[in-house]
C-alpha cells in the first residue's frame, strides 16, 4: 500500500475529480453565510446547500472540495475515542442534477483501488448499501466488488428531516483484527459495527427523494451526489496508525507539547486522551481564529472559549507549567500551509487572541478555585455530603471546571457531586442555544420548473423605473408551472423588468404591473433571483395575467430613490471606516432596504463617540462634494489591478460592475446607486453595538429617513424645553446642569442625614450586647438600610470592640439584607463569619458569603428576618 502525507491525499483525491469534469471549490470559511441553521460550517456539503435545493443552479453541475468543519455536539468524547474531533476535513464530489449512482460508484472505485490514485488493496474494501437500493449492489458488483463484501444495512438512508434525501452506501478499510476492539465472534465485528477493525472512509448519498413537510417522500427533480472523506481518517489508512492522532496531521502538535511536559505520548491511555485533546482543540482555534471568530461568552465564541479552557487544563494534567497553546499555532500552519497558506497569514491574531484568552483563563480558573475550596467549606455541603449539580454546573460553564476535576477535588474531601442536577443544567443549556438560533430548515425543496428554466431575463433598472412591452414567460402557483393566474399569489419572470432583485444587501423592489390597456392586475411585494438568475417577482395577483402576454412594470421610484440613496452611502462608509480605524477594517455584511442602512465591519474595538463622529464628518463631507457616482462593466481582473474592494462572501464573473465614487471609493457592485452623492442628502449613524466577536455593526439613515428622525428629535427636545419652561435648548441645557448641582446637594444631605441616622442607630445597637454560652453578641433588625450601610456600621462595631459577634438584618427595597461579623479574636478556620452566615440565612430563604471576619446574605423572605435575629442565641450555642 501507498504511503502519502496527508498533503497528498488531499490533493490527488481533488485532482482525480478535476480530472473527472468536476470544478474545485476551495474551502469555505468555518463561519456560514446567511445560514442561521448552523453555528459552523460542518460538512462539505454545508456551502452548497443552495445547489442542492434549487435555490440557486451552479454553472458547472460537478464540484469538488476539500472543506474545514467543525463539530461541537460530542466534545466530551474527544480525546476518548479513535475517531472523534471537533475540527477536521471533508473531502467531497458532489453533483447537482448531472451523474447518478453509476459514475458516482465507479469513480469512487477508481479512486479507491487504481494504481494511478489510492491503489487502496481491494481485498480489504468493504462496502454497505440500503436494502431497498438494489442498483447500487448491483453497480458495486459490476466494478469488481466481490458479493461477500457488500452488507446490506437499514441506517444507510441520508434524511435530514426535510428536503432532499436519499439512500447511502458507505466503505471501510478492513485494518485487521489486530486494531479491533471486539473479540472476532462478537455480533458487532462487521463492516458497520461498533468496533475499531472496520473503518468506515467515505459516505456516498444518492440524494434522490423529497422528504414533505406532511413526512412523505416524491422524488426529486433533479438527482443529486453528495460525498463525504473524512481526510483524517483515510490518512490513518495510508500512514498505518491506530487512530487518527497517530499521522502527520497531529504527531508534530503532539510531540511539541512533549517539550512542556514530563509525560511522554503512547506511555498511558489517560495521559494520552490529554495531548489528543490539546492537539485537536488546537487545530480547531486556529483555524476558527483565523476565519474571524474568537472567544466570547455566546454563540461560536463560547465554544472557542470552552475549547481552550478545556485544553489548558488537560496541559495541568500533563504537568505542562506555562502558557502554551499560542506556541503550538504556528505548529498547526505548518501543517496545513500546502492548503491553507491563510493560517501563516494570520498568525499575529491568531497567536494574539490566543495569548489573551488563556491569560484570562488563568485568572478565572483562581476564581474558580476559590469558589470551589468555598463550597467544600460550605456548611450545606459538609452536612449533605454533596456539592449541587447547579454549582458544578456554574464552575463548569463560568469557570471553565469540567466537571471531572470538580468530582476529584471533592472526593479528596470526602464528598460526591450530584451528576443528575449537573446534567440536567447542561441539558438546559443546550436546549437554550437551540432556541437561540431558532427553527430554521436546513435545506429547502427543489422546484423542477425553476429549476429547468432557462430563458433570460434582462434587467433594466439601471436606467428605467418603468418598462413598457414586458413579456411574461413564466408563472408559478401552488408551486405549478401554470398559463393563467386569475388571482392569488403567484411567481412571476419576464423577458425584461426594472425590478432589482435582492441580492449583495440591497432589498428587492416593489411596484406594480399594468396590461396593456393601462388597468393595474398585480402588485409586486418583493424580488429575487430564480435559480438559474432570472428576476422573479413576487406576485398578489389582482386580474387575470396570462403567459406570453405583454405587460408594463412599474417599481415603486419613491422607494427605489430611498434604496439608491442608502446603498451609495455604503460605500462612502466602508471607505471612511479605513479612513477611521486603518486598513485592516472591512465589510462584514450589510443591509441596503428604504428606511435606513445597516452595515457589520471587522473591528476588534467598540468605535468610540470621536470616531463615529469622523465616520459621519468624513461620508458628509463627500456628500456636501457633489461627487460623480459611475458604473462600468469590465474583465473581473482588469477591475481588481484598477483598485476595487471584492467582497470575501461573494463571488464574482469573468465580466463584473464597478461602481466608483469620484477618486474615494471603487468598488465591486451590482446594485442600485444614485448619479451624485449630493442626492444622498445627509448622513447620520443612529446606533453602534458589536454582533460578534471582531465584529461590529452601525445603522445610519440618510434623506427621508433622515429627515424624520431629525423631525422626531426635534420634537422631542421641544417637549424637554416646555417641561424645562425655557425657550432655547440652550437655556435648557444651563437649566439640566443647574438641576443636577441641585441634585447632588440633595443628595449630599440626604447622604449626610442617613449617615447620622446610622450613627444614631449603632449607638443604640451597640449598648444591646447579650450572651449566649461564651460568647457575647448583638443583634438587631434595623430599618431601611442595604448591605453596604450595614457594612459601615459593622465597621464601627468593629473600631469599639463591642462583642464577639454583630448579628444585623435589614429589609430594603423588599430585599432581606443580613450580616455576620466576628471579631478578630474569636474568629477561626472552623468557626467564622463565612461558615456562619448560611445558618442564619437558610431561614429566610436566603444565601450568602464573604471572608472569615465578616458576611452578608440577600434573600426574598422579608418576614423572617426578624424570625432569623430571634434564633441568634440558640445559633451561637451550637458554636
Amino acid at each position: 500500500m501507498k504511503e502519502l502525507t496527508s498533503g497528498q491525499v488531499r490533493q490527488m483525491f481533488l485532482d482525480f475529480f478535476k480530472s473527472k469534469g468536476h470544478d474545485v471549490e476551495p474551502s469555505a470559511s468555518l463561519i456560514p453565510v446567511d445560514d442561521p441553521s448552523l453555528l459552523w460550517i460542518n460538512s462539505g456539503v454545508a456551502t452548497l446547500k443552495k445547489y442542492f435545493d434549487g435555490t440557486v443552479v451552479p454553472q458547472n453541475p460537478r464540484i469538488t472540495n476539500a472543506q474545514k468543519s467543525i463539530r461541537t455536539n460530542d466534545i466530551e468524547n474527544v480525546g476518548k475515542t479513535a475517531r472523534h474531533l471537533t475540527f477536521f476535513e471533508m473531502l467531497g464530489n458532489f453533483s447537482v442534477g448531472d451523474y447518478f449512482k453509476k459514475e458516482a460508484i465507479a469513480w469512487a472505485w477508481e479512486l479507491l483501488t487504481s494504481p494511478d490514485w489510492f491503489g487502496l488493496d481491494q481485498s480489504k474494501l468493504y462496502v454497505t448499501v440500503y436494502p431497498k437500493d438494489q442498483d447500487s449492489k448491483k453497480l458495486w458488483i459490476q466494478n469488481g466488488v466481490s458479493s461477500d463484501h457488500i452488507y446490506e444495512v437499514e441506517d444507510n438512508f441520508w434524511d435530514i428531516g426535510g428536503g432532499p434525501c436519499g439512500p447511502d452506501t458507505e466503505v471501510f478499510f478492513d485494518r485487521g483484527q489486530e486494531f479491533n476492539n471486539i473479540p472476532v465472534d462478537d455480533p458487532e465485528n462487521y463492516p458497520g459495527g461498533e468496533n475499531e477493525r472496520y473503518l468506515e472512509i467515505w459516505n456516498i448519498v444518492f440524494s434522490e427523494l423529497n422528504h414533505l413537510p406532511d413526512g412523505s417522500y416524491v422524488e426529486q427533480p433533479h438527482k443529486n451526489i453528495d460525498t463525504g472523506m473524512g481526510l483524517e481518517r483515510v490518512v490513518s489508512v495510508f500512514q498505518h496508525a491506530k487512530t487518527n492522532y497517530e499521522t502527520d496531521l497531529f504527531l508534530p502538535i503532539i510531540h511539541a507539547i512533549e517539550q512542556d511536559s514530563p509525560y511522554r505520548y503512547g506511555q498511558d491511555e489517560k495521559i494520552d486522551s490529554s495531548f489528543k485533546i490539546i492537539a485537536d482543540h488546537v487545530r480547531t482555534l486556529v483555524f476558527a481564529i483565523s476565519d474571524g471568530a474568537e472567544p466570547s461568552n455566546v454563540g461560536r465564541g463560547y465554544v472557542l472559549r470552552r475549547l481552550l479552557r478545556r485544553a489548558v487544563l488537560n496541559g495541568q494534567k500533563l504537568k505542562v507549567n506555562r502558557q502554551f497553546l499560542a506556541d503550538l499555532a504556528p505548529i498547526v500552519a505548518e501543517i496545513m500551509k500546502s492548503y491553507y497558506p491563510e493560517l501563516s497569514d494570520n498568525m499575529a491574531k491568531i497567536q494574539q487572541v490566543i495569548k489573551r484568552e488563556e491569560a484570562k483563563f488563568a485568572v478565572t480558573l483562581n476564581d474558580g478555585l476559590k469558589l470551589l475550596n468555598s463550597l467544600i467549606e460550605s456548611p450545606e455541603v459538609k452536612q449533605s455530603k454533596t456539592i449541587s449539580g447547579s454549582d458544578a454546573f456554574k464552575l463548569f460553564d463560568t469557570y471553565g471546571f469540567p466537571v471531572e476535576l470538580t468530582q476529584e477535588a471533592a472526593a479528596e474531601s470526602g464528598l460526591k457531586v450530584d451528576l443528575i442536577g449537573y446534567q440536567k443544567d447542561m441539558e438546559n443549556q443546550k436546549e437554550r442555544a437551540r432556541k437561540a438560533r431558532g427553527v430554521t430548515i436546513s435545506m429547502g425543496s427543489q422546484n423542477a420548473d425553476l429549476l429547468n428554466y432557462q430563458e433570460k431575463s434582462i434587467y433594466k433598472g439601471y436606467e428605467e423605473q418603468v418598462v413598457d412591452n414586458c413579456e411574461l414567460d413564466l408563472l408559478i402557483q401552488d408551486e405549478q408551472k401554470v398559463s393563467v393566474v386569475t388571482t392569488g399569489d403567484a411567481l412571476a419572470i419576464f423577458d425584461r423588468t426594472p425590478f432589482y432583485a435582492e441580492m449583495g444587501g440591497q432589498v428587492g423592489d416593489t411596484g406594480w404591473i399594468y396590461d396593456q390597456s393601462g388597468e393595474l392586475v398585480a402588485t409586486v411585494s418583493d424580488t429575487k433571483h430564480a435559480p438559474n438568475g432570472q428576476n422573479m417577482h413576487y406576485l398578489a395577483v389582482l386580474k387575470e395575467l396570462k403567459v406570453g402576454n405583454k405587460y408594463r412594470l412599474e417599481i415603486d421610484a419613491k422607494r427605489n430613490e430611498q434604496i439608491k440613496r442608502n446603498h451609495t452611502a455604503t460605500h462612502l462608509v466602508d471607505e471612511a471606516l479605513r479612513d477611521v480605524l486603518g486598513p485592516s477594517s472591512h465589510q462584514a455584511g450589510s443591509l441596503v432596504a428604504p428606511g435606513y442602512l445597516r452595515f457589520d465591519f471587522t473591528s476588534d474595538e467598540k468605535l468610540s463617540s470621536d470616531q463615529i463622529t469622523k465616520v459621519e464628518d468624513i461620508v458628509n463631507e463627500k456628500i456636501f462634494a457633489n461627487i460623480a457616482v459611475t458604473a462600468q462593466e469590465m474583465p473581473y481582473q482588469e477591475a481588481i489591478d484598477q483598485g476595487a474592494v471584492a467582497l470575501f462572501s461573494e463571488k464574482y464573473g469573468d465580466v463584473v460592475r464597478v461602481v466608483k465614487v469620484g477618486d474615494y471609493s471603487t468598488q465591486l457592485c451590482g446594485g442600485d446607486h444614485v448619479n451624485n452623492t449630493a442626492e444622498i442628502g445627509m448622513f447620520k449613524i443612529t446606533e453602534s453595538s458589536g454582533i460578534g466577536s471582531g465584529v461590529r455593526r452601525i445603522v445610519a439613515l440618510t434623506g427621508d429617513g433622515l429627515y424624520d428622525y431629525l423631525k422626531d428629535e426635534a420634537a422631542q427636545a421641544k417637549s424637554v424645553m416646555q417641561e424645562l419652561s425655557v425657550l432655547k435648548l440652550s437655556d435648557g441645557l444651563e437649566k439640566v446642569v443647574n438641576l443636577k448641582n441641585e441634585l447632588k446637594s440633595v443628595q449630599q444631605e440626604l447622604n449626610a442625614l442617613k449617615e447620622a441616622h446610622a450613627t444614631d442607630e449603632a449607638k443604640a445597637l451597640f449598648e444591646k450586647v447579650e450572651k449566649s454560652g461564651s460568647w457575647t453578641y448583638t443583634a438587631a433588625v434595623l430599618q431601611n438600610l442595604d448591605a453596604k450601610e450595614l457594612r459601615e456600621i459593622a465597621d464601627k462595631w468593629r473600631n469599639q470592640r463591642i462583642s464577639d459577634l454583630l448579628l444585623i438584618a435589614s429589609n430594603k427595597n423588599g430585599k432581606a439584607s443580613f450580616l455576620v461579623a466576628f471579631s478578630k479574636e474569636r474568629a477561626t478556620k472552623e468557626v467564622n463569619a463565612k461558615t456562619t452566615i448560611n445558618l442564619f440565612a437558610e431561614i429566610f430563604g436566603g444565601r450568602g458569603g464573604g471572608n472569615p471576619l465578616m458576611a452578608v446574605a440577600g434573600g426574598k423572605e422579608t418576614d423572617k428576618i426578624q424570625a432569623a435575629i430571634d434564633e441568634a442565641p440558640n445559633i451561637i450555642s451550637t458554636l
